[in-house]
């Protein structure tokens, strides 16, 4: 494979860890690469050169064609529970961890090649990402940076001139994804289950020094990280319950220990309201329904501590007491976090112990009309008042006045939490529909959209709910 030129100058860490975590290889080649879309103004974020990246040369890059001299492609190893049930290799089975570039801010940032071919940890899959899921995650990924929730995020989306077949052959894409880091609680149970207790020191450390240095001098750093983790977990699930944000498959493979959301797979935002809403069509037990995320996250959570058990204290029993101490605290960091979001939703400053019934009584009264979650609670920040909810609503009117603040900058506050868009399933599934045919129009008009989610036109078609006819009920792997 023809080395790479200088669109991107990678500074590794992860790849300088023991030859066991991870594969090293290169991505795939694929035959013919076409640029769909190229994120410049996150490339310029990252200090990377969009004219580069852009050029032939770069697209080959996009593509895993050509691969720069300071790079380290590898595939990650992990494990993780899937839906509760128990994996001990799972790993990057669609993706290549191209290496990692240092932003002019100094942040440490991952550049991935997702569909870049097979891997070690491929089993019987093709190594290789079909067109729509990749427009999803493109779509999602940048819907959820600009709400301002952490995220990975998407640099570019190339076809691949292939096939990949699913049901039906399908066109193919490489999504380049860009992370924090990809480590999740998966990477730690990988060790934990090959009882490599160097391999989750090793790991831990290095966690540590990259997403949590400030926990370096603490008396017990291992402590700290779960803690750290456990708190950026409960904050992370609380904003995606505020924009009414359905993950759909949060495995342990796809939590980020970094606090990002990662694997944009069946995702998809509510239209109409109900906490046991689900998309997904492998979530058959509704284990992952919107008002169960905290659940699961907790789920999740007691996973990683028991991972890092063998590294927490010098006697078992002990490291057992501190991480349960750690992880039965989620719950009301999460209750905190999830009150702290819809307080901010609703433009009360000021904390009231009556809140919690304010807040719960609207949702559960649009649970019973079957309200549009979004646009439920912009048409409160614009002044309109939702058919059926006047007696909520003068109940909000008064706690408002409690907090003293004037109109015009309560409603500014109001419309700065609440989006006027989101990606609505039906229109992403129909720009999805029209690329497959050739046309990007709608897949580039929506994701420039979505680039403000707070500013839109009371016409604008991204904030229509839709019809019974259009509404999705069901999203896919893709996989």
């Amino acid at each position: 494979m023809p080395p790479g030129g200088s669109a991107i100058r990678f500074d590794n860490s992860f790849a300088t860890l023991p030859e066991r975590f991870f594969a090293r290889l290169n991505p795939t080649p694929v035959a013919k690469p076409r640029l769909i879309r190229l994120n410049t103004p996150l490339a310029t974020e990252l200090g990377l050169d969009p004219g580069a990246l852009g050029a032939p040369s770069g697209i080959q890059m996009l593509a895993g064609n050509a691969i720069p001299d300071t790079a380290a492609p590898l595939a990650m190893a992990y494990a993780g529970h899937q839906f509760g049930g128990w994996n001990p290799q799972l790993g990057d089975g669609r993706a290549v961890l191209l290496g990692e570039v240092v932003t002019p801010d100094g942040a440490r940032r991952d550049i991935q090649l997702k569909g870049a071919g097979k891997t070690p940890f491929s089993r019987m899959g093709d190594g290789r990402a079909a067109l729509g899921p990749v427009l999803r995650e493109y779509i999602v990924s940048e819907a959820m940076a600009a709400l301002g929730i952490p995220t990975t995020r998407a640099l570019a989306c190339v076809e691949t001139g292939e096939e990949v077949y699913r049901e039906t052959p399908l066109p193919g894409a490489i999504l380049t994804r860009v992370a924090s880091s990809h480590i999740r609680v998966g990477t730690f149970q990988y060790h934990v289950a090959r009882d490599d207790t160097e391999a989750l020191r090793l790991l831990a450390d290095h966690v540590i020094d990259r997403h949590y240095p400030e926990l370096a001098d603490r008396p017990n750093p291992t402590l700290a990280l779960l803690d750290a983790v456990i708190d950026a977990q409960a904050r992370l699930i609380a904003k995606w319950m505020s924009v009414g944000f359905i993950h759909g498959v949060m495995n342990t493979d796809n939590m980020s220990v970094a606090g990002e959301t990662i694997d944009y797979g069946p995702c998809a935002f509510m239209d109409i309201y109900h906490p046991d809403t689900v998309f997904s069509s492998i979530d058959q037990g509704r284990r992952y329904a919107y008002g169960n995320q905290p659940l699961a996250a907790h789920w999740n959570l007691a996973q990683f501590a028991s991972s890092l058990l063998p590294i927490l204290a010098k006697r078992r029993e002990d490291g057992i007491a501190m991480a349960q101490a750690a992880v039965d605290r989620f719950s009301d960091r999460v209750d905190d976090a999830r009150l702290s979001e819809f307080r901010v939703k609703l433009g009360l400053r000021h904390v009231n112990d009556r809140d919690t019934a304010l807040i719960n009584k609207l949702l559960d009264r649009m649970a019973e009309r079957g309200a549009d979650f979004t646009r439920t609670f912009r048409a409160l920040a614009e002044g309109d008042e939702p058919p059926g909810f006047s007696e909520w609503r003068h109940a909000w009117v008064e706690r408002l006045a409690q907090d003293g603040d004037t109109p015009a900058s309560r409603q500014t506050a109001l419309v700065n939490a609440n989006p006027a868009i989101i990606p609505r399933n039906h229109l992403v599934e129909a720009a999805i529909a029209r690329a497959h045919s050739g046309d990007f129009t709608a897949f580039h008009n929506m994701t420039e959209a979505l680039a403000d989610p707070f500013v839109a036109d009371a016409d604008s078609p991204y904030r229509a709910a839709p019809t019974p006819e259009t509404q999705v009920h069901q999203t896919f792997c893709g996989t």
